[in-house]
């Protein structure tokens, strides 16, 4: 009998990716693949656990699998479900749940379906998750999520990342180039290369810490790929950033002079207390970097707001550092305790009202900053890639320095790449277009 499996995914790119290649084993099973608000025997949630909000979030999915399908087999896995296994498993309706390694094997831990009393762990110690597996997906047809590194051996305060993924590690170039064809020859016009801390790429390649290659080798081999019209870089820690990697981006055939590089704080006391690895003043070196050989570029930035000890001058530090800066948008989190990290047994708390508020003055200078980015591209010829969704009447798509356009939907755009230029920017803040050339009718 055909078994059909159904997947939700919480977190990141690379939950994303990880997620897709889980699916192609179940196929490989003999399962099909159905939306996760259709009946399924197994649910799989793949769990993110940087933030607060995506552990509650857990509890909710599980409801909504049990109220589509009450005798579903419901299964755990991703970063929450190797910090906190027990915890996920003592949650109704959840039969097992997979650790970091045991995730890619899942379909070897699956018997007969029955449901459970009580939730079934198989988690290994996170010094075991030293072997490299690689994964892509493309279960949108536009773009698709390549893993090329996973770990991390960096130990910033507030991060438990290392914890739920350990050692960093990388695929090799030969696996990642052919992934990189795979994908080209399904007709998808994007790829986002993405992984923990993707800038240490090449370390652990070989499964030791020898170094063949490094992330400047690996983009430089993944631009001669025939077939993929775009390549983004998803997002790369300031301090391994390198000049020449920026070069390239900007002589580049494929890559797009798009860069999302976290920051985390404007105050250089803030970033001490995190254990950073750089200074303001090497992130000021990145941008001016980038927009020097690259002045259309898009820059995003990660920036945490109520970290411990943060004061309200070392807030205003941040904010006036990001306001001088030439970037295009911000990404704003707003800090939570984890559990078995550094920085949740600091002292001088800030209290959560503050952090909010916080919070909220950041994302409104992100919506200020995107603005301003927007408006220096109006009257620029660009080329953009059309998503596959009807919003509303509209079809929308990105520039290659992600500014982010409408048109009335046309279906025949999807998946498609045409040169535009860019006239205005709507009421909703995206922007409007003209077609360079006229379309085929």
């Amino acid at each position: 009998m055909n078994k059909k499996v159904a997947f939700y995914t919480l977190g990141c790119k690379l939950n994303f990716s990880e997620t897709s290649t889980i699916a192609r084993n179940f196929k490989n099973e003999g399962f099909s693949r159905v939306d996760f608000s259709e009946n399924a025997d197994i649910y799989v949630i793949n769990t993110c656990s940087v933030t607060e909000n995506a552990d509650k979030r857990f509890k909710t999915i599980v409801k909504q699998a049990q109220k589509t399908n009450p005798d579903a087999f419901v299964v755990a896995v991703g970063c929450y479900a190797q910090l906190k296994p027990q915890e996920l498993a003592d949650v109704n309706g959840v039969d097992l749940v997979l650790g970091a390694t045991e995730k890619f094997k899942i379909t070897d831990y699956i018997n007969d379906l029955s449901k459970n009393d009580f939730g079934q762990v198989y988690s290994c110690d996170i010094e075991e998750a030293d072997f490299y597996v690689g994964s892509y997906s493309t279960g949108d047809r536009t773009r698709a999520f390549l893993k090329v590194q996973d770990g991390c051996d960096y130990k910033c305060t507030y991060c438990t990342i290392p914890l739920a993924r350990g050692i960093s590690r990388s695929d090799t170039m030969q696996n990642v180039i052919k992934n990189a064809k795979e994908i080209s020859e399904q007709n998808i016009k994007e790829i986002v290369l993405t992984g923990v801390n993707i800038g240490d790429y090449g370390k652990g390649e070989f499964g030791n810490k020898k170094h063949e290659h490094s992330f400047l080798d690996l983009v430089t081999e993944l631009d001669k790929v025939e077939g993929i019209e775009r390549l983004r870089i998803s997002s790369i820690e300031p301090n391994l950033l390198k000049n020449e990697t920026i070069s390239l981006v900007s002589k580049s055939r494929a890559f797009v002079p798009h860069f999302h590089v976290p920051l985390q704080s404007g105050s250089n006391d803030i970033l001490k207390k995190m254990k950073r690895r750089y200074m303001r003043e090497l992130y000021v070196d990145r941008v001016k970097k980038i927009k020097e050989v690259m002045p259309d570029a898009c820059i995003g930035v990660d920036v945490i707001v109520g970290f411990p000890g943060e004061t309200d001058e070392h807030f205003l530090e941040t904010y006036e550092f990001l306001n001088e800066l030439d970037i295009s948008y911000l990404h704003v989190f707003t800090y939570s305790e984890r559990d078995n990290t550094e920085a949740a047994k600091m002292n001088d708390i800030v209290p959560k009202k503050i952090r909010s508020k916080r919070s909220k003055m950041l994302r409104g200078l992100s919506v200020k900053k995107r603005r301003a980015f927007y408006e220096s591209q109006i009257g620029n010829s660009r080329t953009v890639l059309f998503e596959s969704e009807n919003k509303e009447g509209y079809i929308h798509g990105f520039t290659e320095n992600y500014v982010k356009v409408k048109a009335p939907w046309n279906p025949e755009l999807v998946n498609t790449v045409h040169e535009v230029e860019l006239t205005e920017i709507d009421v909703d803040g995206l922007v409007r277009f003209e077609f360079k050339k006229e379309l085929a009718s």
